[in-house]
């Protein structure tokens, strides 16, 4: 029997690692729920005029960081866990793309700015992939990082246009859940503030030469 336990310890410390949050105590914790949002510290200036009629968002299949309510922490690089009683309002491979809209929006890039699966047509698509969306504590008390990759394609000659990686890390006032959150919705307004203007400058390139 104690052959068998001692075989079987590594497995449960890693099970129970996976999913017990950084900062928490002994105490029984309430579970929370958290909005991730476009925490930008400024909003551009809506453009004179759109650069296109439509533009189409879709989100391209998430990973396990993006695809889940759960509030990921890192200790070590590649290795993820979940905070246990930390949860987000909304997948954030759903969310962050209603977030880009907004942003897009009140940007006025374009005329018209949708989700694929809306009834909207549009010639041009941009394609994004959370790569990672985490708060790494590798060393206390730790930064948000988020990762995106963005794709600008012309529908009409079905060709992709532009690729980019956007990144950024935002350090957190303390080792838990709440301030993590504030840290990551930071840093998904740091990326937009990066992405928007580079859609625009693709658009403005190969936009008029679509026509």
């Amino acid at each position: 029997m104690r052959a068998l336990l001692a075989l079987l310890a590594p497995l449960l410390a890693f099970g129970l690692a996976a999913c017990v949050s950084v900062g928490i105590g002994s105490e029984p914790a309430a579970q929370a729920y958290y909005l991730l949002h476009d925490a930008a510290t400024a909003m551009p200036a809506r453009r004179a005029a759109p650069l296109v009629d439509a533009l189409l968002i879709q989100p391209t299949p998430a990973g396990a960081l993006a695809d889940t309510v759960s509030i990921a922490y890192s200790r070590r690089a590649h290795e993820y866990g979940y905070y246990q009683f930390a949860f987000w309002t909304e997948r954030p491979v759903r969310q962050l793309p209603r977030l880009l809209q907004q942003r897009l929006e009140a940007r006025g890039v374009a005329a018209a700015v949708g989700i694929v699966g809306e009834p909207m047509r549009a010639d041009w698509l941009l394609a994004i992939g959370v790569e990672t969306l985490h708060h790494d504590v590798s060393a206390l008390p730790g930064q948000a990082r988020f990762v995106l990759t963005a794709e600008l394609f012309d529908r009409r000659s079905r060709m992709r246009i532009a690729r980019r990686q956007f990144e950024a890390s935002v350090p957190t006032a303390r080792a838990d859940s709440a301030p993590a959150t504030i840290a990551l919705s930071e840093a998904v307004g740091q990326v937009f503030d990066a992405l928007l203007p580079w859609v625009e400058d693709e658009l403005q390139r190969a936009a008029p030469a679509a026509r």
